[in-house]
């Protein structure tokens, strides 16, 4: 019999945190959510709030030094360049029993939690389809998308799934379970490194990426320059899987923007390291060429340097 899951802490309340939060607030006690945050955070939260939508939330707030009961799972949706740091905020909130999540976008945040903790506590997941457009704690969505979850052996359904997905099933987040999860989280890292990193050099929305022109052809290059490294990878990705994410992408509100571009327009910096650098990585590793990720690295990267001109 799967364990039930009662508590959760949830870390980082960007787009897919918010997004995620306040569908669990709808269902759960607020005691039973906590929102792990330093001070300043949650100081900023309770100031402006947080709203979904239109509508207000008012989470259960907790720094990461107070000490608490483990909770039964824990998920990040932190940025990239923050989730070590996430990892260890979180540690007051962990126990042996404790199930973890990550939202990322990526291939290696799990690898990271489950050196942090054990790869038996995680499981493996991925946001796919949504739409979210997130300004100073203020989301907008049209699409909610879906949390595909899985274990990474294929066509096993282990314990621990079968857990989250009853949980996301009682508090009625949109989700799958994938029996070849790795395989998708290959297929959605592709699609972000053709649509992330396009619409934020090229374009100004997905309607950019969704109509003929520099940013689709773009990102179809950046796309397809994946491939060959999932294929190296061991991971069973063709040109055939193209189609399937380009109906993805078109599925989107063409006014929302993905959050690299939004990186871009707030002169934050993006997670490029973990989309095209991660592609350069590899390709040096597997002595493999990745023209439009290098220029597409090269040109994120300038936009960067001018954040502090």
């Amino acid at each position: 019999m799967s364990k039930e899951i009662k508590t959760v802490s949830l870390i980082g309340l960007g787009a897919l945190g918010i997004l995620t939060a306040h569908r669990f607030a709808k269902t759960m006690p607020r005691e039973s959510l906590k929102i792990i945050a330093d001070k300043e955070r949650i100081d900023r939260y309770r100031q402006n709030g947080v709203y979904a939508n239109g509508e207000a939330y008012d989470f259960n707030y907790v720094l990461p030094e107070a000490f608490s009961a483990p909770a039964d799972l824990i998920i990040f949706a932190v940025k990239y360049g923050a989730l070590n740091e996430a990892v260890e905020a979180v540690r007051n909130q962990a126990g042996p029993n404790t199930l973890f999540l990550s939202l990322l976008n990526g291939i290696t945040s799990e690898e990271i939690i489950a050196k942090a903790y054990s790869k038996e506590q995680v499981v493996h997941a991925v946001a796919q389809g949504m739409d979210a457009l997130c300004e100073n704690s203020r989301l907008t969505f049209s699409n909610p998308g879906t949390v595909f979850i899985g274990d990474p052996e294929e066509g096993v359904s282990s314990e621990k799934v079968r857990s989250v997905a009853a949980f996301f099933e009682k508090t009625g987040l949109p989700y799958a379970v994938d029996n070849d999860i790795v395989r998708r989280m290959w297929g959605k890292f592709m699609l972000n490194v053709g649509i992330n990193q396009a619409v934020a050099v090229f374009g100004e929305n997905y309607g950019s990426a969704q109509n003929e022109g520099q940013t689709r052809d773009v990102m179809i290059a950046a796309m397809r320059e994946v491939i060959p490294l999932a294929q190296k990878n061991g991971i069973n990705i063709t040109e055939a899987d193209l189609p399937y994410w380009f109906k993805v992408i078109d599925s989107l509100y063409p006014e929302s923007k993905p959050s690299m571009r939004q990186d871009v327009e707030a002169r934050r910096y993006s997670e490029v390291k973990m989309l095209s650098g991660a592609v350069l990585a590899m390709s040096e590793k597997y002595s493999v060429k990745s023209p439009v990720n290098e220029m597409l690295y090269r040109k994120i990267k300038e936009i960067e340097a001018t954040y502090t001109a």
